[in-house]
């Protein structure tokens, strides 16, 4: 067997490609991402990148440890969805609120929050929304299939995770460039409300669908 076959499963491309796709679909870290992106820049946004792309591995890891434990826990899934729908609600509400003003450079290097603020915000954004768990529990166990062993497992993984940071830190770049700022400089507030508005869709959504489950 070759180092290759060793180090990744035969159903890798099928598991990067989807896994890549799925990337490409906006979602909450995204619209997340980007409030905090057209105003700080990466300096105020590298943190987020880093705590989302924390938080999907630790999902890699409890599906990888742990593949049905939230199919056995049916009432751990619900308390995460609705702790989730509070959290997007509320990271909503602040990008909504945000004050009428035009950043400059310096201004948004002096405003902008902590690497560990935005750490935090990144990795609750990830780990308390339970899709994240369900998509990688998916992955890993029908794409991969029950031959795949723990080192592909774990190389998996890990590619998934990089591939998470470094596409959202591509984003922010992308945000960040000087023709890209100029043209967003008189829509930052827009911007923000917007991101902040569709947080609260996703949010409303969840809970929403939680009361129709009671009901029903």
């Amino acid at each position: 067997m070759s180092l290759l076959a060793e180090l990744f499963p035969s159903a890798f491309p099928a598991l990067a490609l989807a896994h890549f796709v799925a990337l490409l679909s906006p979602g909450p870290d995204f619209f997340l991402l980007v409030g905090y992106a057209v105003r700080y820049r990466m300096r105020g946004s590298a943190g987020l990148c880093v705590g989302i792309a924390f938080g999907n591995g630790l999902y890699i890891l409890l599906a990888i440890i742990g593949w049905g434990i939230l199919r056995q826990l049916p009432l751990l899934f619900t308390v995460i969805e609705l702790l989730g729908a509070l959290y997007l609600l509320w990271i909503g509400s602040l990008l909504i609120r945000s004050r009428p003003q035009t950043l400059t450079g310096a201004d948004a290097q002096s405003t902008c929050p902590g690497f560990g603020k935005q750490l935090l915000l990144g990795l609750g954004s990830s780990l308390l929304n339970p899709k994240n768990a369900l998509f990688y529990l998916a992955l890993m166990t029908a794409l991969l299939g029950p031959s795949v062993t723990l080192l592909q497992q774990t190389i998996s993984g890990i590619w998934m995770t990089s591939v998470v940071l470094f596409w959202d830190l591509l984003i922010v770049m992308f945000i960040g460039l000087p023709q890209i700022q100029r043209r967003l400089t008189r829509g930052i507030l827009w911007v923000e409300r917007i991101a902040g508005g569709v947080l609260i869709i996703f949010g409303c959504a969840i809970a929403l669908r939680f009361l129709q489950s009671i009901v029903v």
